[in-house]
């Protein structure tokens, strides 16, 4: 089960608030990551709407990527990472020991900056993880996949050829297919459209729509104009602490915190 809060929400840091009335699927408390000796996570506490779309902003490394790599523990594989604080997933750390993460990932699907289509057809970019993990009907879940990626009509008749073959645009839509395939309940896009020109960055911005309220889904973008075009919710990062968090319209046009407007504005970052 998700967590209902009321709020406001006070975060244990000196600046940051979050204000939002809505079942959490993943929450955040005191979360803090370092490299090494260097800290670039500093006590997150950030709860994430259920089937909403949320955006992190801030600047070039303030802690975003790695706030989203934490929530399907991408991390892990990082030698020299070290993690305090807990993340919440349907009101369970993540971080417990018995934590199963291949499990978790397939809840937790993950598109990156640049496609990374498999070197194979677009049918077995699909199908690989469905074979892997013994589910049935896969040429069904191929087609729901790809009609749900909105991608289905442009591909339905060359599936056997190589994904390679695609656009940049339809390769993004072939990895969103690919996580989707997995039957996830999150999905975090981290900076998708940033390798992609503006009518396949249109085409990604509207699949996020189509999913709305289907899946719960987190955005890392450096675009304003786009968190504010597709989100429901907004998290604003600097220097790797969440500063700020409330609706997306109240984040643009009424921001309680200065660095928040500076940053929006773009007197910085």
């Amino acid at each position: 089960m998700s967590n209902a809060v009321s709020v406001p929400v006070p975060l244990s840091m000196s600046r940051g608030r979050q204000e939002v009335s809505c079942l959490f699927k993943i929450e955040s408390r005191n979360l803090s990551l370092w490299y090494g000796s260097k800290q670039a996570l500093k006590s997150i506490t950030l709860g994430i709407p259920e089937n909403k779309i949320t955006a992190l902003i801030g600047p070039s490394g303030c802690g975003k990527s790695t706030f989203i790599r934490c929530i399907n523990r991408m991390n892990d594989l990082i030698p020299g990472v070290r993690i305090e604080g807990e993340i919440l997933y349907d009101g369970k750390n993540i971080y417990d020991r018995d934590t199963d993460v291949v499990a978790l990932r397939k809840k937790i699907g993950m598109v990156f900056q640049k496609p990374n289509p498999f070197p194979m057809s677009i049918y077995d970019n699909i199908a690989y993880g469905p074979r892997i993990h013994g589910y049935k009907n896969i040429d069904r879940i191929v087609e729901q996949s790809l009609r749900d990626a909105a991608l289905w009509e442009e591909v339905e008749d060359r599936l056997d050829q190589p994904a390679m073959g695609l656009s940049g645009g339809q390769q993004q839509r072939l990895c969103i297919a690919r996580a989707l395939a997995m039957r996830p309940e999150v999905i975090l896009f981290d900076e998708p459209c940033s390798a992609l020109d503006p009518i396949s960055t249109a085409r990604i911005e509207e699949l996020m729509e189509s999913l709305r309220g289907k899946y719960t889904q987190i955005i890392v973008t450096h675009n304003m104009q786009q968190a504010a075009r597709v989100s429901d919710y907004t998290a604003y990062f600097y220097m790797g602490e969440m500063i700020e968090f409330g609706e997306t319209k109240q984040i643009f046009e009424n921001p309680r915190e200065r660095s928040t407007e500076d940053y929006i504005t773009g007197r910085f970052g």
